[in-house]
């Protein structure tokens, strides 16, 4: 991450400098749909939230790790409702806008380089699986974080598949052959006109993301499906 054009956005908005949204950039399948992130969706409150996000704070105990967590806003319902939560982000804007906000412990990192830490829940929400960006990194993605997994411990993930993107006007599915994965896309962010570099991002269907976790020694459970494709998974270490 060079430009924190995400960061920065954030910071605008928790200072009151509120002017524009993100504009995002996603390529699915060699075409570019270009999109606007609002900002105050960032800073949600929890009625605010979908129900599959409702569903994975209320299961969320112990010692809880929040990855990608943004402007803190899911950090920041757990630690008001008494829970012990920890704020994580690549991001340096959006770990200043927790800090800013009240989350008692940031810290900025790429959660593949956390170590030497253990955790009840792992919070990957917001499409938390995408930031593997390709399926071939999942395997080694969920290997790490086996390593900050508590025995007992549980890994609440979203995502959405994403293959009503190739669907024709008679319903059948039409996959350029020169994917690897139909789930892989890539994004790029812009934001008063600064531009981060284009990144590989991730959406994820239940079964792909089912058999990965099986194999790499996680049971999986489909725990709530949303309204467009989305789903709520909890993934906990094989006994």
């Amino acid at each position: 991450m060079t430009e924190d054009v995400y960061g920065t956005a954030l910071l605008d908005y928790q200072q009151g400098n509120y002017s524009e949204d993100i504009t995002t950039y996603v390529n699915v399948g060699g075409e570019e749909e270009k999109d606007a992130l609002p900002l105050p969706y960032l800073f949600r409150t929890y009625d605010e939230m979908p129900a599959i996000e409702k569903k994975a704070l209320d299961m969320s105990e112990g010692n809880i790790l929040d990855i990608g967590a943004g402007a803190g806003s899911h950090s920041l319902y757990l630690q008001n409702k008494g829970k012990k939560v920890t704020a994580l982000d690549i991001s340096k804007g959006a770990i200043e806008v927790c800090s800013a906000r009240g989350i008692n412990k940031c810290i900025h990192s790429d959660v593949r380089h956390l170590k030497n830490q253990k955790y009840d829940t792992i919070l990957a929400l917001m499409n938390g699986a995408g930031m593997c960006g390709k399926l071939n990194a999942l395997a080694p993605f969920l290997e790490h974080l086996k390593t900050l997994l508590n025995p007992k411990g549980q890994i609440l993930l979203d995502s959405s598949d994403i293959i009503y993107m190739y669907e024709d006007a008679e319903g059948d599915h039409w996959i350029p052959s020169d994917l690897d994965y139909y789930g892989e896309v890539i994004f790029r962010v812009a934001y008063k006109n600064k531009e981060e570099a284009p990144f590989p991002w991730m959406y994820i269907d239940y079964n792909t993301l089912q058999r990965c976790a099986q194999y790499n020694g996680f049971d999986c459970k489909l725990v709530q499906e949303g309204t467009h494709y989305d789903y709520l998974a909890q993934l906990t270490l094989r006994k």
